[in-house]
């Protein structure tokens, strides 16, 4: 049987489906890329209303103190001083399942944060975990349907997902989290949060540096085991947002202290991996831990509806002082998620109060359209430039330029000396005690087992097999017994 040819929605050959087109290789993604643009936008228009990811969710309100001095690093007016405090709100998630799914299951967290600054709102979009499955986003809209339900059976199914990470290698260091002890939070209060993306920051001088975001819960990280995790949903499906709950009206405030990892910029073209790459992180031998302040969390919404699921968070929300990085995930992302919430709320959903920001007043020309409730006063214009004193443009960037070469096309992401997918996971492996890497391999062979097709299943193991040698071979063997029973 002759291969099937992958084409567009006009019917057009697709030439790459696995990167993205990019200003050289180590460049920022094209507009131009119609195949990616067209495929992460039909994927955001999938579902209606519900989130395509990340639907199930928890949400309260807070604030941010700084606690040290940042300004070398950043010009962000609501990072200028210590003692500063900036109003926020946060949304907790599960990613895959749906909106009636339960809180306690092996699944990342969403850990998406909205900062209220006065130079307009600053959005965070991370999860609890510092890495992520992949490193470019056309590959995406295909990951997270081989994580959701399938259409014919409809549910999770072991060969989708398998097979999906069969031939993601970059995923190995993401599963190898996904798998151990970190995967099932005992509550939101009890993880942390990252970024995971590199951002940059740009200081008063101009000076660009390159940080990861490290949320660190002051309440002591706790998990549970998957047997643990049952008894809980059976108890409660909503177990994760009674305890946010619960916990804020007791006036029991969580916290969390925010770190940050600093790369001067010019360090990043010779750091000995891609440091964009989603799927790695920064070792803190090279770049230490940096406090910034800390994040507490003391009220709840008064409806759910109209301020957590109505929340729209979107990565490419930036203020003065910070901006994004050649990260292709991150670059993605700035595109999707706006996109998303604009097909999921409309138009105007940066007018409902959880997204307008409110240490300030938005001022554009924007107008019209579904559920319109800024207008202006009736001398306003709705063009610019004009002579009628209206908003104008600062000149000002946000961040410091970046520099791109190269010739445009799908490139891979550029090399660096120590660039492979396994690495950072064998590490993680040997971190771990022998009892958490005992749960760990029970838990990957618990899945994989599961999996009909013996050649899916090898691929698989050869991922482990690359990240460990001891690794490899424990969930080799789990695999083999478990298919023998």
């Amino acid at each position: 049987m002759s291969q099937r040819v992958l084409t567009t929605e006009s019917g057009a050959p697709v030439a790459d489906n696995q990167n993205s087109a990019t200003a050289g290789a180590g460049g920022p993604i094209l507009i131009q890329d119609q195949h990616l643009l067209e495929k992460l936008a039909r994927f955001n228009r999938e579902r209606i209303p519900e989130r395509v990811v990340h639907a199930r969710g928890s949400g309260a309100y807070g604030y941010f103190e700084v606690t040290d001095d940042v300004t070398g690093f950043t010009s962000a007016d609501f990072l200028s001083e210590v003692g500063r405090r900036t109003e926020t709100f946060i949304r907790f998630s599960t990613v895959a399942d749906s909106l009636g799914g339960a809180d306690a299951v092996r699944d990342p967290r969403g850990f998406a944060l909205k900062f209220y600054t006065n130079e307009g709102n600053y959005d965070l979009v991370g999860n609890n975990t510092p890495v992520f499955f992949i490193k470019d986003p056309i590959k995406f809209p295909d990951f997270i349907h081989s994580q959701k339900r399938d259409p014919f059976t409809g549910r999770q199914e072991p060969d989708n997902v398998w097979d999906f990470w069969a031939h993601a290698p970059e995923a190995t260091h993401q599963v190898t989290w996904l798998m151990g002890d970190r995967g099932i939070p005992a509550s939101y209060r009890h993880m942390n949060g990252y970024g995971s993306h590199t951002y940059q920051w740009t200081n008063a001088a101009g000076d660009a540096f390159f940080v990861k975001y490290h949320f660190k819960t002051n309440q002591g990280v706790r998990s549970l085991s998957a047997e643990q995790a049952a008894e809980q949903v059976g108890k409660d499906a909503n177990s994760h947002q009674t305890d946010l709950l619960q916990a804020i009206e007791r006036g029991v405030n969580p916290s969390w202290t925010l770190h940050v990892q600093v790369m001067p910029a010019a360090d990043a073209a010779d750091y000995r991996f891609n440091p964009f790459d989603v799927t790695k992180v920064w070792p803190h031998a090279d770049y230490p831990l940096q406090r910034v302040g800390r994040l507490v969390l003391d009220r709840n919404p008064d409806n759910v509806f109209g301020e957590v699921e109505q929340a729209a968070f979107s990565p490419n929300n930036f203020v003065p002082g910070i901006g994004p990085s050649p990260d292709k995930m991150l670059q993605g992302r700035l595109f999707a998620y706006a996109d998303a919430q604009r097909y999921r709320l409309g138009i105007n959903h940066t007018q409902l109060p959880v997204n307008a920001p409110k240490a300030t007043t938005a001022d554009n020309y924007g107008r019209d359209g579904l559920h319109a409730t800024r207008y202006g006063s009736r001398q306003d214009k709705n063009y610019e430039p004009n002579s009628y004193a209206g908003p104008a443009q600062t000149g000002a960037p946000l961040a410091a330029p970046l520099p791109v070469q190269g010739w445009t096309g799908a490139h891979e992401a550029p090399l660096h000396t120590k660039d492979d997918d396994f690495f950072q996971a064998g590490e993680l492996y040997r971190l771990m005690s022998a009892d958490e890497k005992e749960r760990l391999i029970a838990n990957i062979a618990g899945g994989l087992s599961q999996v009909t097709r013996d050649d899916v299943i090898e691929k698989n193991l050869a991922h482990f097999h690359a990240a460990d040698a001891d690794y490899g071979k424990r969930v080799e063997e789990a695999v083999r017994a478990l298919r023998e029973d």
